[in-house]
This record gives structure tokens, sequence and C-alpha cells, in this order.
């Protein structure tokens, strides 16, 4: 099997792929996915690396975008070949966008950004192109075909009436309803091609997709990912987020383009940071001991653990997103594995026992005049 830079697997006299223990028991997580383009490949390299470990078995995923992806196509792949049919149905998957990008898609990087060894395309003539397209017109009008070549090719990768049945893995993937605003979640037996496609539906690049009478955007916008299915429909009470979009910048961002971009990873990550303050508020009252005894049963104690990419994908811009080359999503590939391998080192034991990311002062600033 020829992966990035993966370890390679054991295998038996059948040729049969054996999942590594490194002598330890297996414990249960559940993942929230991040949704961020082309950047989705990190999280792809980090889900590789926790498969490979063998010590982790994933009970229930959220996604969006990206994430909702990586999802389907990671549930799909295990649920028909196991751990390794997972990790080759993501390779799959994406070396596909790639080749499919590299003949299909007008946005390609300038030679220049190429030679320089940036990933980002924010002098592209092509990209610059695209993006005054999409401010001038709304894809009603410059594709009024609904052409979308990751349509098919999500197609091909996942067959959802065997999903819709799969017990291994419970799916919870996030949309925003256009009329209302508000986020809609699909689950396992619910979800469609349409669905997925829904999740990543960039209002600005796609028409919005028709599910049952109602119209649907991309999930970020209320969800990104939605945690809180997690909470109510799986009994691990330790939750995985995977973050694509950063949260801190240590610069201030100055000219249009920067602060464009600083503007969008806030926007993604806003409703996550709604969900990240309520479920420090209830930790709160669990662990102080707020809580009268006949109400101290009706709340999970969730254990909360996050891979941020804040450090590890600062030199990335927000134009790099819609950058498809294999070079680069193997690059994304390989950091979302090494971010992945110290993690597991520094937090394995701590699964199941405890929280390892202090949500109050990891992703709140709250100042002591402040009152929450």
């Amino acid at each position: 099997m020829n992966r990035p830079e993966s370890k390679p697997l054991a295998s038996d006299d059948c040729g049969c792929p054996i999942p590594e223990k490194n002598g330890s028991h297996e414990k249960t997580i559940n993942l929230a996915l991040q949704g961020g383009g082309a950047h989705g490949a990190f999280t792809w390299g980090v889900m590789d690396r926790l498969i490979e470990d063998g010590r982790l078995r994933i009970d229930g995923l959220c996604g969006t975008s990206a994430g909702a992806m990586n999802a389907v196509v990671y549930a799909y792949g295990n649920m028909v070949g196991g751990a390794d049919g997972a990790r080759q149905a993501l390779y799959d998957f994406w070396k596909t966008i790639s080749d499919t990008a590299r003949i299909m898609s007008p946005m390609q990087q300038a030679p220049w950004e190429a030679w320089s060894g940036t990933w980002n395309m924010d002098t592209s003539f092509s990209f610059n192109m695209f993006e005054l397209m999409t401010r001038a017109f709304s894809p009603y009008q410059f594709n009024p075909m609904n052409i979308n070549p990751l349509r098919d090719i999500l197609d091909k990768a996942v067959d959802f009436q065997v999903l819709n049945r799969c017990q291994e893995t419970r799916l919870f993937i996030s949309t925003t309803r256009v009329r209302s605003g508000k986020v809609r979640i699909f689950t396992t037996d619910e979800i469609t091609l349409d669905v997925v496609m829904a999740s990543a539906c960039l209002p600005q690049l796609f028409q919005a997709v028709k599910i049952n009478g109602d119209h649907y955007w991309d999930g970020g916008y209320m969800g990104n990912p939605a945690i809180f299915p997690l909470f109510y429909h799986t009994d691990t009470r330790d939750v995985v987020i995977i973050h694509i979009n950063p949260m801190d910048r240590e610069e201030l961002p100055t000219d249009a383009s920067d602060i464009t971009d600083r503007l969008n990873e806030i926007t993604f990550n806003a409703s996550l940071l709604k969900e990240l303050r309520a479920i420090a508020f209830i930790t709160k009252l669990i662990e102080e001991g707020w809580l009268k005894d006949e109400y101290k049963g009706r709340l999970k104690h969730m254990l909360m653990h996050s891979i941020r990419a804040d450090r590890i994908l600062c030199d990335l811009k927000v134009s790099s997103k819609f950058n498809s080359d294999w070079g680069f999503l193997t690059d994304l590939f390989n950091r979302g594995r090494a971010t992945a391998e110290t993690w597991l080192s520094e937090n394995y034991e701590s699964i199941g026992k405890r929280s390892t990311v202090d949500l109050k002062h990891e992703f709140f600033d709250i100042g002591t005049d402040h009152v929450g």
C-alpha cells in the first residue's frame, strides 16, 4: 500500500495486515473534525497515525465540510476493510482529489509560487480571477449547471446505502439550514451524497443543496464541527478535536488579504468556541460540586482533548485551502502524522482519565472585569 511517508503495516503469512497495538489495551474516543478545504489533508494525516497506532477505537465522528468527507470515507473504509481499509480509503480519496484538480481545477499556483516553495496562491492569476468572479457573480450565474467534480469523487469513494447500515462508527454531519440559519445534524442512517456535499457547500462557490425540500450551506457557519451530538448519542466520554483553522495568530494582519484571511479563520472557529465555552461551564459545575444530588446523573462529564494546528499550519494562508497539488496534500498529511505522533506520546495515558486541554485557559480570554 503506497502511502506518503507512512509506516508500512506488518502482515501475516497470508499478506493480511496486522494492526499494531503497541502492547497496550484499546481505548475508545470520539473525533471532532473541522472543515477547511485542502487543509483537511492535515486531518487525514492525523487520522492515519491514530489508526496505525492501533490502541484507539473511534466510536463517534462529527465533521463539517472536509471534516465530513474524512469522516464518511473513514467510516466506510473501516466498515468494509477494517483499519487498513480505512487508511487506504482515505489515501485513495485524497489522491483522486489531487489527480482530478490537476486537470479540471481553474485554480493553480503561479510558477513563482511553486519555485519559492510556498503552498499559498495569493499571487496566482487564476486564483485571483476566480476570486473576483465569485464576488461579482453568484454560482447560479457562473456555474448554472452546478458542476462539482468533488461530488463524483465522493460518490465513487463511498457507497452511501452501505454506509447507512454502519454499526462500527456513529456519524454526525453538520450543515447550515439556509432558511432558518440553524445547524442541522444528519446521523449515520440519514447521510447521503447530498448531505456531505451540503456540509461543504460554500455559498459563494456552489449552489445550495436541496434535501427533503430544504436548502443547506456549509456546516462551518453554525457548527465547525457541532460537538453536542457526541454527548447525547455516544457512550464515550473522550472527545478529540482535530483543528485545522488556527485559533491564535501572533502577528497582527495589516494588509487586505491577511485581514480577510484572519476574519475567515475567526468566522469558522466561532461556533466551536461557543460550544467549548458551554462545555467548560458544565465541567465546572460537575467538578466543583455545584449540582444538587438529584441532577448529578443527568450531565455527562466529558473529557476534552485537542490536536491543534496553530503552529504547524501558521505558514499557510486561506488561498492554500484551494491548492490540491499532491506535493502540498502529502506535506499536510506528513504534518498531521507528526502532530498526532507527538500528541499520542504526550496524552495517550490520560485518555479515559482526565482532559488534556484546559478549555478556559486555551480558548477563552476572560479578564478580571468580565463575568463568565
